[in-house]
């Protein structure tokens, strides 16, 4: 019964994926250019004694005339949820490069290093009374070199131990409220709530924890984001504990000294890190301790849910920066919706900062990389996916569901910057665009003056 009930989820699972995937066409100039659930998709049943009488698809590798079916074992729920990397579109291309020819950081290199995407459910989950985490870095994902992100989960009432990172912490919240307390190298402190879409962030070596509160009896949940600019090697594993650090430490002339008390005080402290566990919900009204040095000058949290976003004609987007959340500066973010059918523009991020990672929280989309030198890859994303694009290179975000699709663009810099290609070719002399694209002049005076940034369904 439990196996014939594993199954019958996993098909509504498929069948919601394919919902989702635009239809494949026998004609091979409809499908050489676009995305789709691969040909060859065939029925067969299973009965209620494991035989069958259920639809199973059959995905196969093609596009067009090109590929042929697989022969051998194979992953169906991964092929079906990955179909612009297993039937590529052709205008996709992965060239090899010298690596004596193009130095260690160039946009060939980069894509050798992986793929742009990773489903936080291939990440580790670490377990613990009260809740859980899971991340992303460049063990997993080793194009990600500039920013790693952490998923984690807590029950209500529970408590992630005071801490530090050597790194900035920017983070969101998907569900429930997180009380977040911090005090700063000048004895100012902090204390405050962030609920559902809304933001907190912690400056590098800045002391502070994070506790559900009892607002939602399931606690909350969040994902945040941590820039490395040099090193995308972070780990959650590797954050500074307040348990841990005073474990190694002798309790008898030591802290007993430092905190001019009696040995005995701390005897009872835990003997290893608690990282996560169980609490009491803090009272509605919790305050912080009075500081005589006063509290931060500017929050560590940030209202991003109030915040309007800008009507687009294929959906909505609002940032957050340093010009609205003063005191992140290494970190800003666009909260992006697509309609179905609509695409977040053709653009690319062209400062020096701008290496970009994609948190997707509803829909389904795909995006197509060009790192240049005739490089280009297209990745499907779902919910729970994170992506990732390098400094400067070109890319859109297509909805390719059926419902709106939702995402953030993080991007490891104080501000949201971009070069709209349609912007690009709007504002520069119709000869020079003549010149190189053989356009003609009802075309050019068609192209927006002012960036799309999310362009409705396309009118042909």
């Amino acid at each position: 019964m439990i196996q014939i009930r594993f199954s019958l989820i996993l098909l509504a699972a498929l069948a919601k994926i394919v919902a989702s995937a635009p239809v494949s066409s026998d004609n091979p100039s409809a499908t050489e250019s676009q995305s789709y659930i691969p040909s060859s998709i065939k029925s067969a049943a299973l009965s209620p004694s494991g035989t069958s009488t259920a639809p199973t698809l059959l995905p196969s590798p093609q596009r067009g005339t090109l590929g042929a079916p697989i022969l051998g074992p194979d992953n169906i729920p991964m092929d079906l949820e990955n179909a612009d990397l297993f039937a590529p579109p052709t205008t996709d291309q992965r060239r090899y490069v010298s690596q004596f020819y193009y130095h260690p950081l160039s946009p060939a290199e980069t894509f050798r290093r992986g793929n742009s995407k990773w489903p936080f459910t291939l990440s580790h989950n670490r377990l613990q009374t009260g809740g859980w985490a899971r991340q992303e870095n460049i063990e997993v994902m080793p194009i990600a070199t500039a920013m790693a992100s952490v998923n984690m989960r807590l029950e209500a009432g529970a408590i992630r131990e005071l801490h530090w990172h050597t790194t900035s912490e920017w983070a969101y919240v998907l569900k429930g409220t997180t009380q977040v307390t911090a005090v700063n190298s000048d004895g100012q402190n902090f204390i405050g709530n962030v609920g559902p879409g809304d933001l907190w962030y912690f400056p590098p070596g800045i002391p502070h924890s994070l506790q559900a509160t009892g607002d939602n009896p399931e606690g909350s949940e969040f994902s945040w984001y941590n820039p490395i600019f040099d090193d995308g090697a972070f780990s959650e594993d590797d954050t500074f504990l307040l348990t841990d650090w005073l474990a190694h430490v002798p309790a008898e002339g030591v802290i007993s000294k430092n905190f001019q008390v009696d040995p005995e005080a701390f005897s009872h402290i835990p003997a290893q890190e608690l990282y996560i566990f169980p609490g009491s919900a803090p009272p509605d009204n919790q305050q912080a301790p009075t500081s005589p040095q006063g509290t931060v000058p500017q929050s560590f949290t940030y209202s991003f849910s109030s915040l309007n976003a800008t009507q687009l004609s294929g959906g909505s987007m609002k940032v957050v920066d340093s010009t609205n959340f003063p005191v992140a500066t290494t970190i800003s973010a666009a909260e992006v919706t697509v309609e179905p059918g609509a695409m977040r523009e053709l653009h690319y991020h062209n400062m020096f900062w701008a290496k970009l990672m994609f948190a997707y929280r509803e829909g389904t989309g795909r995006v197509t990389v060009f790192a240049a030198q005739s490089n280009a890859r297209t990745f499907t994303y779902q919910a729970g996916d994170i992506g990732y694009v390098p400094i400067g290179m070109g890319h859109y975000v297509e909805n390719t569901g059926n419902t709106t699709l939702r995402y953030l663009e993080v991007f490891a810099g104080d501000r949201v910057q971009d070069i709209s290609l349609n912007q690009w070719l709007a504002l520069t002399p119709p000869s020079l665009v003549k010149a190189h694209l053989n356009l003609d002049d009802e075309t050019i005076s068609n192209l927006k003056k002012v960036k799309p940034r999310v362009i409705g369904p396309s009118k042909a």
